[in-house]
Formats: structure tokens, sequence, C-alpha cells
């Protein structure tokens, strides 16, 4: 037996587990009789929800403000990143504010944003932006700062101009920097999509997820819980296959043939 499939196995066990444990702490064990549905109850409700044109609609705004939010996110970062990498004044000039605005999470600047864009799809775009954009221009930056002086010394004594230098030589260094920051920012933005629905009111599944906690319906919520959880790990088996392509030419991703 391979390992990938050992391990796949292995997951899948794990998978099981879980729901097992879930089923009998809502029917025998101390949930019993409480407001948590069992596993089988959640997993039907969200078959049923796979069926509805709602669900599938709420889907694709969530998962159009993810991606479009991190798309921005990365063009601002990776621009202001190298704006700032190549210049080592700018460099530490730039570090305080950066680390200071990083740690603040898109929920403290919710209900401002929701003031000024109401709560619409522009609300939950902005926020993810806000939340993806100050991680990727500092590993940008990194990336960029961290160039092998030789390879920049070298490329010099050849004749290369600014531009060329940038783009041959700084930029190829600092891909894997730039390929990790979206890498773990990509569940970030699927995380500030749905918060910006459940407690912002935009559209999405997190104004779902919020429709069937008012109307106390708990097997729907947890169904979307579940629908969720799918949808962050194909967001995040995705990111780490488009970084695996980007960076397939970086030792890392290479395969060693012996």
């Amino acid at each position: 037996m391979s390992t990938a499939v050992r391990q796949t196995l292995i997951g899948l066990a794990g998978v099981v587990l879980a729901l097992a444990v879930w089923q009998l702490a809502a029917t025998v064990g101390p949930f019993a009789g409480s407001p948590l549905p069992s596993a089988t109850e959640s997993i039907t409700q969200a078959a049923l929800l796979l069926g509805t044109s709602a669900m599938w609609s709420a889907t694709g705004v969530t998962v159009a403000i993810a991606i479009g939010g991190l798309v921005v996110a990365t063009v601002i970062g990776v621009l202001f990143g190298v704006g700032v990498g190549v210049s080592p004044a700018m460099l530490h000039a730039t570090r305080v504010p950066l680390e200071f605005l990083k740690p603040i999470p898109p929920i403290v600047i919710l209900p401002l944003a929701v003031l000024v864009l109401g709560p619409t799809w522009q609300m939950g775009m902005f926020l993810t932006v806000f939340g993806c954009v100050f991680a990727i221009a500092m590993q940008t930056s990194a990336g960029v700062f961290d160039t092998d002086p030789v390879a920049l010394s070298t490329s010099r004594s050849y004749g290369m101009g600014r531009a060329e230098i940038l783009r041959r030589v700084v930029l190829p260094s600092a891909l894997p920097y730039i390929g990790t920051s979206i890498r773990v920012s990509a569940p970030t933005s699927l995380i500030i999509a749905v918060v910006a629905g459940l407690l912002g009111g935009g559209p999405g599944l997190g104004q779902s997820l919020l429709q069937s906690q008012l109307a106390g319906n708990q097997p729907q919520l947890f169904a979307y819980v579940l629908i969720l959880g799918a949808l962050g790990l194909l967001v995040q088996w995705g990111s780490q296959y488009a970084e695996r392509r980007m960076l397939h030419w970086h030792p890392q991703y290479r395969k060693v043939a012996y």
C-alpha cells in the first residue's frame, strides 16, 4: 500500500471517528436532549441544501467575495511589498506601521465598514482585503529584501538595468515568500467573507448561517457549518496546488530522481 493511500485511509478513519463521537454525544451522551443536532441529522440537512439553488447562490457569492478580495489584496500587497523591499530605509520605516496594522482583526472595523458601505458585497470584499493585504505585503517585502546580494551584484556586472534585475532576479527570489503568504491568506479570506455576512449582514453563506440561527433551525445551521468546512478544505487544497504550480521550479517542490 502506497503512502498516499495509507494517509488517505487514515484521514477518512479520523473523519468517521469524529462523526461517530458527535453522533453519540448528541444522542446518548452529555448533549442528548440539547439543541445540538446529531451528525446524521446535520448530514441529511446538508444533502438537502445541496439540492437548493439558494445554497449554491450563497456559496457563489461567498467564494466570489473571498477570491476577489484575495486577488485585490495580492495585487496591492505585492506592489507595496516590492516598493518597500527594494529600499532598506523604506522597509524599516514601514515595519512598525505594518506590524501595528497586521494583528488588527477585520471584525474590529466591521461596524465602520457597514456604516460606510452597508451590508453589501463591497463591504465583505473591503474586509477581506484589509484582513489579507498586510500579511502579503510584509512577506513580499521580506522576500525582496532577502534577495541574494551575490546574484544582484552578478546581474549588475552583466549590465542588467533595474527593471530587468527586478524581473529576472528579485521577483523570482521573492516568489516563495509571496506564494506562502497567499496560501496562508486564502482560508483567511474565506473566513472573513463568511464573518462579513454573519455579523455584518452581507450576502453569502454567513447570512444563511445567521438566518438559520435566528429561525432556531439547528440541523440546518450545523449543515451550513459542514458545507463551510468542506469549502474550506477545497480552498486550502486549491491554494496549495496553485502554490506548487507557481513554484514548480523551486527546490522545495522539485522531485529529486535517484
